[in-house]
This record gives C-alpha cells, structure tokens and sequence, in this order.
C-alpha cells in the first residue's frame, strides 16, 4: 500500500512524501487507520490537523460507518473525504461498457481465458513455449522487427475492479499473446484433465475465434488506450491539475474522432488481424 502525504510547511509551500506501507496484516479498515498514522507522528505531525483524505471506493475505504474516512472522521471531523479521481473513472469505464450485453458477455470470456491460461504453472509454461515459436515465426516472416525491448515473453493478467487500467492491460495482454493464447486454450479443449475443464474450454475457445469477440477486443483496446493517458495521469505522484484538466476535453475529443472519422480503419485492421 502506498501513501502520499502533502503538508504545508511554515513558509506557505506545499511539502509531498511518499511512502510503502509494507507489512499491513489485512487490509480492514482498522488496521489500515493504525498503519497510516503512524506515518505523520514520525514528522512530528498531528493526525488530528488531517484536512483532506482521498481513497478508492471500496466499503472499507469509504464506508460511511466503519470505512477507513469514517474512522478517520471521528479524529478529525474536517477531513474532507475524495473518491480518487483514477478510480472513479475506472469504475464509470467498466460500468459504461458491461451496461452492453454484447461486452459484458465478452469481459466474462476474457476472465475465463485468463483463468484457464494462468490456472497453473504447466499452462503458463506452454503459453511461454507458444510465444517463442510464434515470435520466431514472425521475425522469419518479417512481421517483427528485432531490438532491445522487442518481442518480450508476456503472460495474461486478470482485470480488478480495485486496479486501475487493469481492464486494459488485460486486453492489450491479450491481443499482444492470443496466437499463443488460443493454442493453450485448444490443448485444454482437447485434453484436459477432466470434462469441465474440457467443456469451459471449448465454449471460450468458440468465443475467441469468433469474429465477434476479436471485434470487441480491439474496440476496448481502442477506447480504453485513449482514456488510459488521463487514468495514468491521475495516478502521478506529482499531480498537475492544469494538465489534468486538459487531458479531459482531449480524451473526449479522440473519442469522438475514432466515432466519426477512424472506424474504417479500425474495421480494416480487425479483418487483417482475423486474416
């Protein structure tokens, strides 16, 4: 768990620190308050001066009676509580999108892949070996190009409502990884260790292949690597509120122009992916 801390000092200028709170036992609300004040006492400040607190929106965050603003509220009653920024527009993202049937039904396809691909160390292990062949393949062919930081051994990573760009990385993994991906699946809908593995593969394999579902993919690898730019500068140490405030006319305006002027090559480059 990371915390920021942001004090004004005697001269009038704003002071930031950064810390890891490392070594939290569980993550209720108690034994989080505990960890966090201890860190202003070192300094010499008063946990009862805390003005202003900004967390995610989880019930033990945010809860009104027990959540971790609400403990910190009986101590200091002018602690102004803020719903991280990041968070909310994750949540509004991820809302947004699973509202329509047609990408919720694909996001729950995405975990179930994740989950059978990363479901043990032997499946990771052929998803490696897969990528290899594949990486090899292409730079044979051309389609690659070598150099540092180039064609780099990835795994899939699971979205969580709590880690923001998750749903993004997620699907980037994907789409970086789903030649090898799919020949995971595959074995697994051919041999694997028992029928409910076998039959949840073969339906995510179905999925996957589907023209469908690898339009989506790329349609949520769009939006969200637009909106990403602003999530990320939510989350900086440094926070530039002027910067911020321009980002979010600019997201909204490639939006719009990916809406208006860019989806026959975005239609383009599924077909070709699919090809």
């Amino acid at each position: 768990m990371a915390l920021v801390l942001r004090d004004v000092n005697h001269n009038g200028l704003l002071m930031e620190r950064f810390f890891d709170i490392v070594g939290v036992e569980n993550t209720l609300a108690v034994t989080l308050k505990d960890a966090i004040s201890d860190i202003p006492v070192r300094f010499d400040l008063s946990i009862q001066n805390l003005r202003g607190q900004g967390y995610d929106g989880v019930s033990y965050m945010r809860g009104e009676w027990n959540g971790l603003q609400a403990l910190f509220l009986k101590d200091c009653p002018f602690a102004y509580y803020i719903h991280c920024l990041a968070h909310q527009l994750q949540l509004a993202l991820v809302a947004a999108a699973k509202d329509e049937p047609n990408i919720w039904q694909f996001f729950s396809h995405l975990t179930c892949i994740v989950n059978l691909v990363a479901s043990s160390p032997k499946h990771l292990g052929e998803l490696e070996s897969f990528q290899r062949d594949e990486i090899a393949r292409m730079l044979s062919t051309g389609e690659h190009q070598s150099g540092k930081g180039a064609n780099l051994i990835g795994t899939l990573h699971r979205a969580g409502a709590t880690r923001w760009s998750s749903h993004y990385d997620s699907v980037r993994n994907l789409i970086d990884m789903y030649t090898a991906s799919c020949k995971v699946v595959e074995n697994l809908r051919k041999g694997g260790q028992n029928q409910e593995i076998r039959g949840q593969a073969s339906g995510v394999y179905k999925a996957m292949r589907s023209f469908e579902f690898l339009f989506i993919l790329h349609l949520m690898d769009n939006i969200m690597g637009f909106t990403n730019v602003l999530c990320q500068t939510l989350q900086r140490k440094s926070q530039d509120i002027l910067n911020v405030l321009k980002l979010v006319p600019t997201t909204k305006t490639l939006l719009q122009k990916f809406r208006q002027d860019d989806w026959d090559i975005f239609l383009a480059n599924v077909v070709s992916f699919c090809n």
